[in-house]
């Protein structure tokens, strides 16, 4: 039985190609949507992009047929925008309100029970209030991650008793010796011997061209210090690892607050690009998503408004730089700025860009839709190195949530990739009272 769609104004906000993922199914766009869409079309942000592109694909698309009747589409379904109908729905609900117009259309489709009607919507209400009156409603999919198969970048595996003498004798180990579990290049192994459990050994994982062969090395016995931050965890030295390896061109951070993310970024960053001149720059870019009531807009030039949006980046600077430089830490870090060698910008700024040979640190990054993730890392150049880091817990944004946010998004994507590597934070370093507040809040 053919399947009725009804898709909701954020659906095609968070994913552009979201009508080309419904094969062999009718798919029903409400007027109130096309209204609401044309109300984010004038805006400057990833939002405003995403509605301007929505319905230039749509308008395409009138040349196939009339939207109207329904036009096929090459995945075997349809699409078709429509009217308001005259509604039976209880006399609670408002039809000036956009939510409540696109259930009305559900609920008149549903009432010929000539197909299965669902409405999409990444609206927690909206789909509420659709159950509330019989009508199916589900979030959109595509594009999810299953959070119980997230990958973390590390494991630990025991070993027969002899395998960690050999291993760090002749500096590699054949990981087809524990087939059939699977591994992925620059993945960091913890090695405990079954004889004696206290004896571990670490290792990260380096894979050929054709990615069909595995092999562990040892990792480097001496722990990095870039801008003097040393590691204090086996999670952090194994972030800075591949922060501090350019053959590594993709990184992803994930951990609550306090577990050092940002910070030894930052370190990393500063090291290679300020002091080892491998990158001509540092930028770090975050989401400009406020955390309970929007305080409006912000007067002053761009580094004036973006200041208060980036308190925790400029926070994280002046430490570095105090910690390279003790007798001028914050001059030193103005200095950065002001010379261009470090930019702070928003992800809107990064936007149609083409960023060569840069250090570019995401930041909160779960803020992010997969499409604006890709936007993003499409921006990077020949030679630029690109770290994504966030915490999947703490989204600000109403319609992302754990599974279909863009970092992790990028991490159940990237995966098995040579020039990617990534690590979960799992022990918060900031304070004891962060490391509780992380455990019981």
């Amino acid at each position: 039985m053919t399947k009725t769609y009804i898709l909701d104004t954020n659906v095609l906000l968070h994913d552009v190609n979201a009508v080309n993922n419904f094969k062999d199914n009718d798919i029903i766009i409400p007027i109130a949507v096309i209204e609401e869409l044309d109300g984010f079309k004038s805006h400057g942000d990833e939002l405003g992009k995403n509605a301007r592109l929505t319905s230039r694909r749509l308008d395409e698309l009138r040349k196939k047929g009339k939207l109207s009747e329904g036009v096929k589409l090459e995945n075997g379904g349809t699409v078709r925008i429509t009217l308001d109908p005259e509604t039976a729905l209880p006399h609670h609900f408002m039809m000036r309100e956009s939510d409540n117009r696109i259930i009305s259309t559900a609920y008149s489709m549903s009432r010929d029970k000539k197909s299965r009607v669902i409405i999409v919507s990444k609206d927690i209400n909206l789909r509420l209030k659709a159950e509330a009156v019989g009508i199916e409603a589900q979030d959109y999919e595509a594009g999810k991650v299953k959070v119980d198969e997230f990958y973390t970048g590390t494991v630990e595996i025991d070993a027969p008793a002899d395998t960690l003498g050999a291993f760090y004798k002749e500096k590699s180990l054949d990981l087809k010796a524990f087939a059939p579990r699977t591994f992925y290049p620059n993945q960091f192994v913890v090695l405990r011997d079954v004889a004696n459990p206290k004896h571990t050994g670490i290792g990260r994982v380096y894979a050929n061209e054709k990615c069909d062969k595995f092999t562990l090395q040892p990792v480097g016995q001496s722990d990095p210090a870039p801008w003097g931050i040393k590691p204090l965890n086996k999670e952090q030295r194994f972030a800075m690892e591949l922060l501090l390896d350019d053959s590594v061109s993709l990184v992803t951070l994930v951990g609550n607050a306090g577990t050092g993310k940002t910070l030894i970024s930052l370190a990393a960053g500063l090291q290679r690009a300020i002091d080892d001149n491998v990158y001509r720059r540092l930028i770090i870019c975050r989401s400009i998503v406020p955390v309970g009531k929007d305080i409006g807009f912000l007067p002053g030039s761009k580094e004036e408004k973006l200041g208060v949006w980036m308190g925790a980046i400029y926070d994280n600077l002046e430490f570095l730089s105090e910690k390279k430089h003790p007798e001028e830490g914050m001059e030193q870090s103005d200095y950065l700025v002001e010379s261009g060698k470090v930019e702070i910008a928003s992800v809107t700024h990064i936007r149609g860009r083409t960023l060569p040979k840069q250090y570019m640190i995401v930041d909160d990054a779960q803020n992010l839709t997969p499409h604006e993730v890709k936007t993003i890392l499409s921006r990077a150049g020949e030679g630029t190195k690109v770290v994504v880091t966030g915490d999947p817990h703490q989204i600000d944004s109403p319609y992302l949530d754990i599974e279909s946010n863009g970092l992790t998004y990028i991490v159940d994507r990237f995966k098995g990739q040579r020039i990617y590597g990534h690590i979960t934070f799992t022990k918060t370093e900031r304070s004891s009272l962060a490391a509780l507040v992380a455990e019981l809040l």
